[in-house]
């Protein structure tokens, strides 16, 4: 095993209970990123009328954030490794803050549009910072449920930008919620960059680690590449139902767009609360982590098919706590995975580049789900079924996965 400090100072490090205010700040600056993220959709009406966007064009803003966000995730990484996540988690924040401000001051689409991606660029570098403090401060057999917190983040993200942005809306105006936001991600960035610090190292790195650069080594690991293909269709499927849900019940099925928002809003709360859950109980099973994520991922594909199969507002509303839990479950596990199968000296990099490569299956899912919703004639349980491929597909490439892989020695 790889450490800096003594068992000694292992040990006292731990009892001051400072290794969860660093899960704390993680996990706080990863609520912000998101909350950038996902301010953009209730918003996005007001921006559009504002900088006389036609509703058509609207999407060109959150493809260019995205852009930005799989740049940064995949090059960050390396950053982060050797600059150290302490740094990077600050960057990030600040200068997502910074540009979110920038955002809601602008009075040009063309300057929005770049903005957007400088937000994303600088937003992406949270989570590869984030996993590599995390996985310096808690030992193996702990990552599911810290990274069950960790990752329960986005859903937050998600209902607080939700319930937020349109009530500022209502009583100001679409820039206020963006410099808010804005403001508080800098605060934050600087919090974090004066509290956090590096702990001790509980993974081993790879043994053929040095004679290799460090994306020759990913490329090379096939669990790795099994895993980054797993969390793409599970992105693919979460991501595509997120963006599609509400137009889909709406001109699919006839619901009120204020149900629709409610059946949403329901499903995401199950992975405020399910995330945590399931990243607890991977770790009670002996730090089991292919099993647990299959099994989200199988049910996640099921349920997309039964809610593509149901008819009435009542029937949305049963099944949505259902979807929700396997739809956002499945991620603490695989990510949890990524410190295991690679080492502590690539964390950064490789949890860059799979995060990279997950959020690919979202910028990817919007258009396919469409053209299919298109050419079937608006057909409700094809665009569900489109959705259903990507968790199928994750669990069939979880099953290959290894996850006590011989080159490297995890203590447990």
């Amino acid at each position: 095993m790889n450490t800096t400090h003594t068992d000694a100072a292992i040990s006292e490090e731990n009892s001051t209970g400072y290794r969860w205010m660093v899960l704390l700040l993680c996990w706080l600056g990863f609520v912000l990123t998101s909350v950038d993220r996902s301010a953009w959709g209730p918003s996005s009406l007001e921006v559009g009328q504002s900088l006389a966007v036609p509703l058509a064009s609207l999407g060109v803003f959150a493809t260019c954030y995205y852009i930005g966000y799989v740049i940064s995730n995949a090059g960050a990484g390396v950053l982060i490794d050797r600059l150290g996540g302490r740094f990077l988690i600050s960057v990030s924040l600040i200068g997502a803050g910074v540009f979110m401000f920038v955002f809601g001051s602008t009075k040009s689409a063309t300057l929005g549009i770049a903005v957007q991606g400088m937000i994303g660029l600088f937003a992406g570098a949270e989570y590869s910072a984030g996993m590599k403090l995390l996985a310096s401060w808690f030992r193996p057999k702990e990552l599911g449920k810290v990274m069950g917190i960790y990752t329960s983040a986005t859903a937050l993200g998600v209902l607080i930008a939700n319930t937020t942005v349109p009530r500022i809306i209502t009583h100001y105006d679409w820039t206020v919620s963006y410099h808010v936001f804005g403001g508080v991600s800098v605060i934050v960035g600087i919090v974090c960059y004066l509290v956090l610090r590096p702990g001790p190292v509980y993974v081993a790195p790879p043994k053929d680690v040095a004679s290799e650069s460090r994306f020759q080594a990913l490329i090379k690991n096939k669990d790795l590449l099994l895993l980054a293909l797993a969390g793409f269709g599970g992105f693919w499927g979460t991501y595509g139902f997120v963006i599609w849900s509400n137009a889909l019940m709406v001109k699919g099925r006839g619901v009120s767009p204020t149900t629709a928002g409610t059946i949403v809003a329901i499903f995401a709360v199950m992975g405020v609360f399910g995330k945590p859950l399931m990243g607890w109980l991977s770790d009670r099973l002996n730090g089991a982590r292919r099993i647990p994520a299959m099994a989200m991922l199988a049910l996640f594909s099921v349920m997309l098919l039964v809610f593509g199969s149901i008819k009435t507002e009542l029937g949305f509303i049963l099944a949505a706590p259902l979807l929700g839990l396997a739809a956002y479950c499945y991620l603490p596990m695989i990510v949890a995975l990524v410190p295991r199968l690679v080492g502590s000296k690539l964390v950064g990099t490789a949890a860059g580049a799979t995060n990279a490569f997950w959020q690919i299956g979202s910028v990817l899912v919007p258009m396919a789900v469409g053209t299919v919703f298109a050419m079937t004639g608006q057909s409700f349980i094809a665009a569900l079924a489109t959705l259903a491929i990507g968790p199928f597909i994750g669990c069939v490439a979880m099953y290959f996965v290894n996850e006590r892989p011989s080159n490297t020695s995890c203590e447990e």
